[in-house]
This record gives structure tokens, C-alpha cells and sequence, in this order.
């Protein structure tokens, strides 16, 4: 059996999570993903053998890249606060970029079940919600359970885009008008999480 070319895999991946996560189009067929990476079908099929599997693919990746992101931020050598900060910058810039990753995760794992999600760090959050504890004795942030602390914080993140549509119609929004008024979250949620020194 020859070697597959993972360049073609790579490009049918890149294409689907395209048409997933940035254009939302979260029901494209295997059709209209080979078409827009430019393969035929049978390619697709060659590598995943069914849009099932292309999209276990994809959200492995997925998770695997929300796994290393929340660990390289949450292990960065920074004060809490910056530490937070840079979660906050991190994941406003990706969901921008992706605005619809969240919908396809949440979607993936109601719709296949836990058992997906096998590849997720815990070291780096454990260690985050310790340092969350140190910040709520010295009386930064609010005393909690740490993780509602870290709820919170995603919850603020993702919660306006995931519901961006329905935002933008309620509130008469255009996608530049949007955009905007994500880009000033980071410094809002900074000051709903912690206390002024």
C-alpha cells in the first residue's frame, strides 16, 4: 500500500476546520469540504473513510490545541493577574479567528459523548486554580470555589460568541460593530474577576 500524502490529510484537515470553525458551516458535507480544499471525494474518503471520522480528527486536534494553549498560559512565568491577562488576549485573538470552534466542541462532545475528550492536560489547570486560592487569601480576586473562579472566566469568554448571531440581531450589531465590542471584553472581564489594589 503506498504512503499517504499527509500533505493532501493536512490540507483536507486545514479546509474542514475552515468551513467549521471560521465559517461555521457545521454541517458541510464531505462534498463541499473536498471541493473546497480542491481534492475529489474519493481523496477525502481515501484518508478518513467517512465525514464521522474527519470530524473525530478535527476535534481531537481541536482539543488538543485548547489543551496546549490553556497550558502554555497557565504555566507562563507571570504574575496571576498578567497570567489571566494573557488567557483572556489568547483566547479572545482564537475565537475571533474561530469564532464558531466553541459551537463545533460543545456540539462534538453532547452529540459523540465524553469519551472524546481523552487528551486534556490537568496539571496545568490544577496548578492555576492553586494560584487562584493564593490570589483569594491575599484578597485580589473574590473568595470562591477556585473553579467557579476559572468558569467564570471561560463563561465570559465564550458565552458572547457563541451566541454572537442572536447578539448581533438583538442588538442590531454589524460584524465590524461586533468585533468591536469583543475586543473590549478583555479589560471588562479583568475588572469583573479581580478586585482594584
Amino acid at each position: 500500500m503506498p504512503l499517504k500524502n499527509t500533505g493532501t490529510e493536512q490540507l483536507i484537515k486545514d479546509t474542514a476546520k475552515r468551513l467549521l470553525f471560521a465559517e461555521g458551516k457545521l454541517h458541510a458535507t464531505t462534498q463541499e469540504i473536498a471541493d473546497a480544499a480542491g481534492v475529489n471525494r474519493t481523496a477525502l474518503h481515501y484518508y478518513f473513510r467517512s465525514r464521522d471520522l474527519l470530524i473525530a480528527a478535527i476535534f481531537q486536534d481541536a482539543m488538543q490545541d485548547l489543551s496546549r494553549r490553556l497550558a502554555e498560559c497557565m504555566t507562563a512565568d507571570l504574575p496571576f493577574k498578567a497570567k489571566t491577562e494573557n488567557i483572556i488576549a489568547v483566547f479572545l485573538k482564537d475565537m475571533m479567528a474561530f469564532p464558531y470552534q466553541e459551537t463545533f466542541l460543545v456540539t462534538e462532545i453532547n452529540t459523540l459523548g465524553k469519551q472524546l475528550i481523552n487528551n486534556i492536560e490537568s496539571g496545568p489547570v490544577k496548578s492555576y486554580l492553586k494560584e487562584a486560592a493564593d490570589e483569594m487569601k491575599k484578597g485580589t480576586i473574590e473568595q470562591m470555589n477556585p473553579v467557579h473562579f476559572l468558569m467564570n472566566l471561560f463563561s465570559l469568554l465564550s458565552y458572547p460568541l457563541i451566541m454572537a448571531p442572536l447578539y448581533q440581531k438583538l442588538f442590531q450589531l454589524s460584524d465590524k460593530n461586533f468585533k468591536a465590542l469583543i475586543a473590549e471584553r478583555g479589560q471588562l472581564i479583568i475588572g469583573l474577576l479581580f478586585r482594584e489594589q
